[in-house]
């Protein structure tokens, strides 16, 4: 890759990073709109680590739960297309399947959402298996700890269903 290239996708990165900012701080509907903008210029075909943490982040901002499903789909097709080389080329890297958890939990919260319960316990069981990758990537901080949470709280709602 070309220095070029690489300050092109840090470029991407950085404004994937400001429309978060936005959608954290509470501003969904101008992170959607930016989220929008973004997805337009990546395309479909676009770097699939793009893909993935804007598709990712761009169903956190739908009204809609099947919108956002499809959002979540996009993400997980696009991390399917990941590999760990590209991924260890950004800053904040993690290994590919350390995205699979919070992936497959948030499509397991979406399909409970549409009241589609054994759609959601196979990914609720696919982001539980993934998640053991946490504690051997060191992904055991916050983040594996957060995720690994959610992952509880979100069985104990579907056994309540």
């Amino acid at each position: 890759m070309t220095e070029q290239q690489a300050a092109s996708q840090d470029v991407v990165m950085t404004r994937i990073g400001q429309a978060i900012m936005l959608l954290h701080g509470g501003d969904r509907e101008e992170a959607r709109n930016r989220f929008g903008e973004l997805w337009a210029q990546i395309g479909e075909d676009g770097d699939a680590l793009h893909r993935c943490t804007l598709a990712h982040y761009m169903a956190d901002t739908q009204d809609d739960p099947v919108d956002e499903l499809a959002w979540d789909l996009r993400a997980l097709t696009a991390a399917e297309g990941l590999s760990d080389e590209r991924v260890s080329e950004h800053r904040d890297a993690l290994a590919v399947r350390a995205f699979y958890p919070s992936l497959h939990l948030n499509l397991a919260a979406d399909y409970m959402k549409l009241r589609r319960p054994s759609r959601a316990w196979i990914h609720l069981d696919r982001a539980r298996d993934a998640s053991a990758v946490l504690a051997e990537d060191g992904v055991d901080d916050g983040y594996g700890g957060g995720v690994r949470a959610a992952i509880g709280r979100l069985e104990r709602r579907l056994r309540e269903l």
